[in-house]
């Protein structure tokens, strides 16, 4: 059946696998697994969704989200629903970054022995991160990543869940407005000034 809609031709197909899928590129994003130009058969029962979305488990006793499951997105990097296998080290890290299109950069932070001196040294290891559309994430926000094969010319490795998300300011004194704040300077720069006088008396 084809449907004229002005000088363009639409064709009215009868599989709504192509539908359901997010269509926010210039290609035409579908999975590889699923085939959109089947037929409907008379007489036989609906496709389940197996037969229109294709996802799988990444194992280690990750769950898989139910965005991926239900989801219409397209990500081929995408543990679940695309062509990656987790394997090798599990790393966990603070998101500081999420200005690039689907990959973050996570902080770890660590300590580092000197045997000279007997002390500890504070280190950090920033790490990209590919982030599936099934995740919605923010800066502060500590997550689970596997390693899996190279994605990009950085990316080894890819967001698995949440495991805290950010929480308020950490800074002291943030709530604080700018009338307290000087209230507490004029304080201290009293007290200060009567420990000088009576000093001075005390002399």
């Amino acid at each position: 059946n084809y449907q004229p809609i002005g000088d363009v031709v639409k064709q009215m197909s009868t599989a709504s696998v192509a539908a359901q899928v997010e269509q926010n590129q210039r290609a035409f994003q579908k999975q590889d697994c699923i085939f959109v130009g089947k037929k409907r058969v008379l007489g036989k029962k609906g496709s389940g969704i197996r037969d229109t979305r294709y996802y799988k488990a990444v194992g280690l006793g990750i769950k898989t989200p139910r965005t991926a499951i239900d989801g219409t997105y397209v990500d081929k990097k995408c543990p679940w629903t695309g062509s990656v296998n987790i394997r090798g080290k599990l790393i966990t890290g603070v998101i500081k970054t999420t200005k690039m299109k689907n990959t973050v950069i996570i902080r770890k932070d660590y300590l580092h022995y000197i045997k000279k001196y007997n002390r500890f040294e504070k280190r950090h290891k920033n790490t990209p991160v590919h982030v599936s559309p099934a995740f919605r994430v923010k800066v502060g926000d500590e997550i689970l990543a596997g390693q899996c094969r190279p994605l990009s010319k950085t990316v080894r490795f890819n967001m698995l869940k949440v495991i805290r998300a950010a929480g308020g300011s950490k800074k002291g004194f943030a709530g604080y407005s700018l009338d307290v704040r000087h209230d507490a300077r004029q304080s201290s720069r009293d007290v200060k000034q009567a420990s000088r006088m009576s000093l001075i008396k005390k002399i």
